[in-house]
């Protein structure tokens, strides 16, 4: 497990999914490792395709290159922001009041299976404009979302649940694939990076390759370590619902998007992030077995769709 060439510890899924009791022991020690310390791993082997990827950023590029009258008629109100677009200035870090240099869109849940659920969802988005753009996202969000279950069963192994613990909680959940552009900097900007430090609402994040550097991780020992996206892996940390049910044992660790050298200002950055959601009624209470002996819980009982519905007032997407 290097971490040369990252800043993070790598993993290989074909590991846990090899069939070898002893490679996927190995998986699920490493993984467990490595989010009790930096709540961070690089992963190979996922079920992300170069292709689907390829086409994904392809059309994400298209689509922030509209005219902004164009994006702006994408913008749905009444939705938190949490399907279509978003845009530029809209969202700011959880403890900052200056707002974040990108704009986004979002992928939500697709329902097919009769679930009821379904009626808690907006619907998603087209884009008439770019026939390829809708059906690009259902597959990366289908297959990242196939990823995370996996990461999920080995997360579960690790804090010595059933593998399939995760499972009912995150079908048809209320997970959101976000594609993101940092456009070029044009003036001296308010905040010195292009999204304030923070954590992650959800359980886990998967990100695939962002276009250029700029992801930076908090240490333990409070230094601001590079992550550098390495071709053919992804990046998944741990996210604050995780952290909470965990009580603190999974690290959901403080990370931000840094500015560019000024001679690259006139550049974009692109980066998405698939943010794995459980279904609203899940419960975030602490697991006894994350309790130590004569210690008491660190979080009290939430359910997920109320800790989600806090952190978006929190973060400017929603208003009370």
């Amino acid at each position: 497990m290097s971490e040369a060439l990252t800043g993070i510890p790598n993993v290989d899924l074909a590991d846990f999914l090899s069939g070898d009791p002893a490679r996927k022991s190995k998986f699920v020690k490493q993984l467990g490792a490595a989010y009790e310390g930096i709540g961070f791993v690089a992963v190979r082997n996922h079920l992300m395709s170069e292709e689907t990827q390829n086409e994904l950023y392809d059309q994400v590029k298209a689509f922030f290159e509209l005219p902004v009258e164009t994006k702006a008629s994408y913008e749905i109100p009444g939705l938190a922001g949490q399907r279509g677009y978003v845009s530029f200035g809209k969202e700011h870090a959880k403890d900052s009041k200056v707002a974040d240099l990108k704009e986004f869109w979002h992928f939500g849940q697709y329902v097919e299976d009769n679930d009821p659920i379904k009626s808690q969802y907006p619907d998603n988005v087209d884009v008439k404009e770019l026939p390829r753009f809708n059906a690009v996202g259902k597959k990366a969000y289908q297959l990242l979302e196939a990823t995370g279950r996996h990461m999920l069963e080995a997360i579960a192994l690790h804090l010595g649940l059933e593998e399939t613990y995760f499972q009912e909680k995150i079908h048809n959940g209320n997970s959101i694939l976000r594609p993101i552009h940092y456009p070029p900097i044009t003036s001296e900007p308010e905040s010195a990076v292009r999204a304030g430090q923070h954590e992650d609402i959800n359980l886990i994040t998967l990100l695939i390759g962002a276009s250029a550097d700029g992801l930076q991780v908090l240490t333990k020992d409070k230094q601001w370590v590079s992550v550098t996206a390495l071709p053919d892996h992804i990046v998944v940390n741990v996210g604050d619902m995780l952290q909470r049910l965990t009580n603190n044992k999974l690290k959901s660790t403080t990370h931000r998007v840094i500015n560019p050298p000024r001679e690259k200002w006139g550049t974009s950055r692109y980066s998405i992030p698939f943010f794995l959601h459980p279904r609203s009624e899940m419960k975030l209470d602490c697991l006894d077995s994350c309790i130590p002996d004569g210690e008491t819980a660190q979080y009290e009982p939430i359910t997920a769709g109320q800790y989600l519905t806090d952190r978006l007032i929190e973060i400017g997407l929603l208003k009370k």
